[in-house]
Formats: C-alpha cells, sequence, structure tokens
C-alpha cells in the first residue's frame, strides 16, 4: 500500500470514505497549522476539516460536528 494518503477521510464506519486499515496506522491531521485531535472528518481539495464538539451526540448516537474553513495537512503519526 502507498503512503499517500486519500483525500477524503472519515473515521465513521458508515461513511463511503472510511478507510479502516488506513486509521489503524495512525493519522494526524494538523488544521491551520495546530494538530487536531477531535477531527471526525477532513477533506484536501476543498480545505474543511469536521471536528467533534465535545463528548455531544445526535439521537442516533453519532458526535455532534461543527465544519471548519481552511488548509489542511493529513500525515501518518511517526513518519
Amino acid at each position: 500500500m502507498s503512503d499517500v494518503l486519500p483525500d477524503r477521510l472519515s473515521v465513521d464506519p458508515d461513511s463511503p470514505f472510511h478507510d479502516g486499515e488506513l486509521l489503524q496506522k495512525g493519522i494526524g491531521v494538523r488544521f491551520k497549522g495546530e494538530d487536531k485531535t477531535n477531527v471526525e472528518e477532513y477533506c484536501v481539495s476543498e480545505g474543511w476539516v469536521r471536528l467533534a464538539v465535545g463528548n455531544r451526540v445526535d439521537r442516533r448516537g453519532k458526535a455532534l460536528t461543527v465544519k471548519l474553513q481552511g488548509p489542511v495537512e493529513p500525515y501518518i503519526k511517526g513518519e
């Protein structure tokens, strides 16, 4: 498998952009120059991230998120 990260990735297993094998490696996301630990989904080409808002969940048990715009830099942790 190549070390090229996808343009879009999600931690939600129901999402078509979910890649569990890649997430097991450990993916980090740098947003506006800061490492973020609460990223639920990102898109590099469109320049946005979805961040979890605390421990809140919706009625389906999924984390509530907020979508923020800005430069996104995903990387594999430990490299």
